[in-house]
């Protein structure tokens, strides 16, 4: 790995705490995407929770993807927006979200959306609201292999559930839609756990198929299964946090090998000891929902370690020999990197001479866009 490649030329500096993302860093972890795919690009619907932002969007359709998953509406907009031509929403619309996704629907009719189902009721639902609005929408089947997050339990009918939805005169029925983000382990575990499940659901999908007449599409795994998935045929892969990585995935997933392209940068404003300073990357800045030591690590030093965390203040114990004046800057990379981009409005976009070149909002990190 490149020596210190996260610093950035002191001239193009801007007031701290800021995102900062490295544009050759990005096109590299996108390439090594289609690499695990073998450079068949049609098996990729990435997920755009983690960056939210349309600059990377455009970047994907240069590499020819043209499929994305989300989470929120906000994120199926922007994608609509920079022209994405095949969006799932991976979250089931349930009280206002139903008229906000027939909305969006309508206001961006060149878009091809789809949206995920658990149970007959939802599925009843999207059947009535699109028979008002005279449209067919488009769904999965969202399965639950052990997460219980969503999803209907493998271990139930839920090939039942599928002869209801292909009843409704106003729904298209797609596919199969996993996630298994729960799966943890080396890679012959993910691996293993994931294929088990797996391949059992695919016989019952060869037997669905030959019923319905025509082939179903299977949208399956996150990062953690990524590799699994990336193997099997007619499979589309949804990982996310590829594009930035993480301290997290770094550890626990190293065959994937993606490079950092993320970090926090922030100014020791403080010494209140001889052995301890002060830093503004408080909770606001970085995801805070682990431990103290699984918040972020320092890239400037490994003996920097952080002992107290508040809202606008981080703590660093400076366990090493060497020296830190007040104004110093320090470059961190978080353990979660996706609720901590969602965190700025912005982010500050480094080239490979290690300038800020430009700056890219996080558009879809508001809760609406416009509907």
């Amino acid at each position: 790995m490149q020596k210190d490649w996260w610093k950035i030329n002191s001239e193009t500096l801007v007031d701290t705490p800021f995102l900062a993302v490295y544009e050759n860093r990005i096109q590299s972890n996108i390439e090594r995407l289609i690499e695990f795919v073998n450079g068949d690009v049609q098996k990729l619907r990435p997920h755009i929770k983690t960056h939210k932002i349309g600059e990377i969007l455009d970047l994907f359709k240069t590499y020819q993807i043209h499929k994305i998953k989300c989470a929120t509406i906000a994120e199926a907009e922007l994608a609509a927006l920079h022209e994405i031509p095949d969006v799932l929403l991976a979250y089931q619309p349930a009280g206002a979200k139903k008229e906000r996704w027939i909305a969006l629907i309508k206001k961006y009719p060149n878009t091809a959306f789809s949206t995920i189902v658990d149970n007959s009721e939802s599925a009843k639902a999207l059947d009535e609201i699109a028979r008002k609005n005279s449209l067919q929408l488009t769904v999965y089947l969202d399965l639950n292999t052990g997460m219980n997050r969503t999803g209907i339990s493998v271990a139930k009918n839920w090939n039942a559930l599928v002869d209801e939805i292909v009843a409704l005169k106003n729904i298209h029925f797609a596919g199969i839609h996993i996630y298994d983000g729960h799966l943890k382990g080396d890679l012959e575990q993910r691996v293993a756990a994931a294929s088990n499940l797996f391949f059992s659901i695919i016989e019952e999908i060869d037997v669905l198929q030959k019923k319905l007449g025509y082939e179903l599409k299977i949208v399956a795994g996150g990062s953690n299964t990524f590799p699994f998935y990336a193997t099997q045929k007619n499979v589309e892969c949804s990982p996310g946090t590829f594009v930035f990585w993480d301290s997290n995935y770094q550890i626990q997933l190293p065959e994937q090998n993606f490079e950092p392209a993320l970090v926090i940068v922030g100014t020791i404003i403080s010494k209140p000891t001889s052995a301890t300073f002060c830093i503004d990357i408080g909770y606001k800045a970085v995801a805070s929902e682990n431990p103290i030591d699984k918040r972020l690590v320092i890239l400037n030093d490994e003996n920097l370690i952080p002992t107290a965390h508040s809202e606008e203040h981080l703590i660093l114990e400076n366990r090493g020999k060497n020296e830190y004046a007040i104004g110093d800057i320090i470059y961190a990379q978080p353990y979660h990197v996706c609720p901590t981009c969602a965190l700025y409005d912005s982010i500050q976009v480094v080239n490979a001479a290690h300038e800020i070149c430009d700056q890219w909002q996080v558009a879809a990190r508001s809760r609406k866009i416009n509907i």
